[in-house]
């Protein structure tokens, strides 16, 4: 479904695998067309530059369209300092650029599309439309418009001197502009075009990296058979917590293990081999669930009190059965319930995640996202070595290094260095 979308969506000129030798240089150039590299084509065109995008996959914005699928969380509805402060280790170098381009100019950025939106009750904010494509349909109208080029079936393939080399249906290609944006992406979900192939390439040039990891992925559990009878059931109002970090929510227990919001949020210390620990019941204190559980009727089932003395649903009681044979003494039972550790083997495969940490370093680059090792090259998006939770948080941030990084490039050409 997501590539019928994609192969519909407007091109803004699309030169399709037109090539196979030397190309006229472009003035500038922008390697990946998903929202960074988009953004950046965006800010270069407007500053009165000619404009080429080279993209990897048949269509532009796979992976954004893909996010379209459950609502396009395009951003949150929240203050910018805590906003900023969700990157984590990144709130610093990513602070200027989220504060020029943050949760508000995002909404009016995308109003400027003709995109209603509204923001939930969490605070996520989306398109009424509930869906990407009609904003990538006007985002690519608009860059048509200003005259913006997009090859598609072109892969970039490093740099040869001071060209770009690519490798296109028609053979080899190579570009020499004025200025370059790289926003490749990182290395999840290759089949939509991060494949994370651009990092040896950097590396050789004398980039330096950080090693990709899972975010905002699911865990890896064993479970017991009898958990088999549960798989697809969501774990609702569910209180996670890992080194220290807690995260409220829900989580949707699979074949494979745990996937929601509340694990992915948790990812960085998971990853780490941290062990879980889950509160089945945050609404109440420990002390309340020992006297409901004291006063409950001896005679009954232990899942029945469970059920009806602590409202454990069946999918939590057989959660706490994971964790080994449950106490008889109300307190240390109330305590299990308030604490319950999970045994866990670490995050699903790099491919399955939604983002990854790691990248291309941040001593690697200048204040304009320039890498140092390659003059008048910028990078953009997920490149840089940066994480955060769903929730908005990615795409605004994706969004504000392209237009950073664009703008940059575009002062760069201007000073014709």
């Amino acid at each position: 479904m997501a590539r019928r979308r994609a192969a519909a969506t407007p091109t803004c000129r699309s030169a399709g695998g037109r090539g196979g030798a030397d190309v006229s240089a472009p003035e500038a150039l922008v390697v990946g067309a998903g929202p960074a590299g988009l953004m950046a084509a965006e800010e270069l065109a407007r500053s009165g530059a000619a404009v080429t995008v080279a993209e990897a996959k048949p269509s532009i914005a796979r992976k954004f369209l893909m996010a379209g699928k459950s609502g396009l969380n395009l951003t949150r509805d929240e203050p910018l300092d805590p906003f900023t402060a969700t990157y984590g280790d990144a709130a610093g170098p990513l602070g200027p650029m989220i504060a020029e381009f943050g949760p508000e100019a995002v909404r009016s950025w995308a109003e400027g599309l003709g995109q209603d939106l509204f923001a939930g009750t969490t605070g996520r904010v989306f398109p009424v439309a509930m869906k990407a494509s009609p904003l990538l349909r006007a985002w690519a109208a608009r860059l048509a418009g200003l005259g913006v080029t997009i090859r598609t079936r072109w892969r970039w393939a490093g740099w040869e001197g001071e060209a770009h080399l690519f490798d296109t249906q028609r053979g080899p290609a190579r570009l020499s502009p004025g200025v370059a944006v790289l926003a490749l992406g990182g290395a999840s979900w290759a089949r939509l075009g991060a494949d994370g192939a651009w990092a040896p390439l950097l590396a050789g040039a004398g980039v330096p990296l950080s090693p990709f990891r899972p975010a905002n992925v699911g865990l890896r559990v064993a479970w017991t058979e009898p958990m088999a009878a549960h798989f697809g059931a969501p774990l609702k109002a569910c209180t996670f917590r890992a080194a220290g970090a807690t995260a409220r929510g829900e989580a949707i227990v699979t074949q494979a293990g745990l996937e929601g919001a509340a694990i992915y949020a948790l990812s960085p210390a998971l990853r780490e081999g941290a062990p879980l620990e889950i509160d089945l019941a945050p609404d109440r204190s420990g002390e309340a669930l020992a006297d409901r559980l004291r006063r409950s009727r001896r005679r009954e089932s232990l899942a029945n009190r469970l059920r009806k003395a602590a409202g454990l649903p069946s999918v939590k009681r057989a959660l706490l059965r994971e964790a080994g044979p449950l106490p008889a003494d109300p307190a240390a039972l109330a305590a299990r319930i308030k604490a319950l550790p999970l045994a866990h083997e670490g995050p699903r495969p790099l491919d399955e995640a939604i983002s990854v940490a790691g990248g291309v370093r941040w001593e690697g680059v200048d204040d304009g996202l320039m890498l140092l090792a390659r003059p008048g090259t910028f990078v953009a998006g997920e490149m840089l070595d940066w994480e955060a939770p769903t929730g908005g948080y990615l795409l605004t941030a994706c969004l504000a290094t392209g237009r950073h990084a664009g703008r940059a490039a575009a002062a760069w050409l201007r000073l014709g260095r």
